[in-house]
């Protein structure tokens, strides 16, 4: 039984339409056609029973007529009908017919044969007729005892005014079910145009086509919004991709540059006869190694950031304690720190980030480096500053030092023992954590992180 039903599940849902557009369509027309045909029933059902209301009044206003009659002891053999009545019949107490309309005189009492909604259901065969009646019956006291009075009203206006208003109503909601249909999907294709615009041409954008765009509808709709976002994306990747071309092009360019001074320095060194020369090219050769291994350190951490930075193990620390343990073995460095400024991060990296900014201040420093570290309560933030004393940074450097390998003037130069990505590094790091690294207006020259409190 339930292989069955997860086949026949199946089966539905295999053969369920798989566009939005009919699917949509499908939907506005079933909703559509459940209120019009609760509001049918219901407009069915009202009518009906003010039909039937006026029905019975008229039927008990001439049974009380019927009854008047008898009460004062006029009542003749053979009664006259109003328009609307089908029958009257009066039977005395002992069952016997004392007056009757003309369609039923001679026919012995109508005796009740059930219940119908509510009310007692007679044989009227003898009319020779089909149609529904309701019945009204009335006691009248006369000088010769009870009578009962039996008038039956056609329900046949009423029975007619329900068919021709049905099928009225079946019409008039299939015509409204069809206009829905039609404009459902009509509005429907046309609001998908640009969605499948977009698809297209996303689907015809390769990694060596990230300068083109999806088209973006002049409309302010969620559609607008989602071209405007899918071109955002774009721009992001686009960017990501020539930032990346440019990583590739400079990081070659600083690794052939030491390349071809250790090669030539070797040369010279395994060539040369004097010692003493030798000496100075081994020298100079360990000296172009270390740089180049910190080059490629700096390159494989990089490329750690950019693959699993936000994935990397996170704690509470106090970010004055890691200064302290950071700055203890450095010289003409003055540290000001407040106890209590926790971060959530990782000490690792965030320890990277610290000593990135102290190298890079001590080389350019004329006398002395600060570093502070705060809390900001205002906002819960944890400030740090490193400054030296160093030349100053031209404003519009300010952002193009935080760029991988970019040259300045002489005077923060990277040919002084930096490899041109510590600051880009920094940035980066501070970005995971969800802060920022930014140069401070002053004559001193004061690299400031803000990082997200923990507290």
């Amino acid at each position: 039984m339930v292989e069955r039903f997860a086949a026949l599940r199946g089966r539905l849902v295999r053969s369920a339409p798989r566009s939005v557009r009919a699917r949509t369509t499908i939907a506005a027309c079933l909703a559509v056609a459940a209120v019009l045909l609760v509001a049918s029933a219901a407009v069915l059902l009202l009518m009906r029973a003010d039909l039937q209301r006026s029905v019975e009044a008229g039927a008990r206003e001439q049974a009380l007529a019927v009854a008047a009659l008898a009460t004062d002891g006029h009542l003749p053999g053979e009664l006259p009908l109003d328009h609307g009545t089908d029958f009257i019949q009066v039977t005395g107490p002992d069952g016997r017919v004392v007056a009757a309309s003309q369609n039923l005189a001679g026919h012995p009492a109508l005796a009740p044969t059930g219940t119908h909604d509510g009310h007692s259901t007679f044989d009227l065969g003898a009319l020779g007729d089909e149609h529904h009646q309701r019945v009204t019956t009335l006691t009248a006291d006369t000088p010769n005892g009870p009578l009962t009075i039996r008038v039956g009203a056609s329900l046949h206006t009423a029975d007619t005014a329900e068919d021709l208003t049905t099928a009225g109503l079946a019409a008039l909601s299939a015509v409204l079910v069809a206009t829905v249909g039609v404009v459902t999907w009509h509005t429907t294709g046309r609001a998908l145009r640009p969605v499948e615009a977009i698809r297209s041409e996303v689907a015809g954008i390769g990694d060596r086509d990230l300068d083109r765009r999806v088209p973006e509808p002049g409309s302010d709709d969620e559609i607008a919004r989602l071209a405007h976002t899918m071109n955002a994306m774009l721009d992001r990747l686009e960017s990501a991709g020539v930032r990346q071309r440019r990583f590739i092009a400079d990081a070659s360019h600083e690794l052939r540059s030491p390349l071809a001074v250790l090669r030539t320095q070797l040369e010279v060194a395994h060539t040369h006869p004097d010692q003493g020369v030798r000496a100075e090219m081994v020298a100079g050769a360990l000296q172009d190694t270390d740089r180049l291994q910190s080059l490629a350190a700096d390159l494989l951490l990089l490329a750690r950031l950019d693959a699993t930075g936000h994935g990397a193990p996170r704690e509470t620390l106090d970010l004055a304690e890691l200064a302290r343990t950071t700055v203890a073995a450095r010289p003409r460095v003055e540290l000001h720190a407040r106890d209590g400024a926790l971060v959530l991060g990782n000490r690792l990296w965030l320890g990277r980030l610290l000593t990135n900014l102290l190298d890079n201040a001590q080389r350019h420093a004329r006398t002395r480096v600060t570093v502070r570290v705060d809390a900001d309560p205002a906002d819960g933030t944890v400030l740090l500053d490193v400054t030296d004393d160093g030349p100053g940074i031209d404003p519009a450097d300010r952002e193009r030092v935080f760029e991988r390998f970019t040259r300045l003037d002489d005077a923060r130069s990277r040919d002084d023992g930096g490899t041109g990505l510590g600051l880009s590094i920094a940035r980066d790091i501070a970005a995971l954590h969800g802060g920022t690294l930014t140069i401070l207006d002053g004559p001193a020259t004061t690299f400031r992180t803000v990082l997200p409190g923990a507290g």
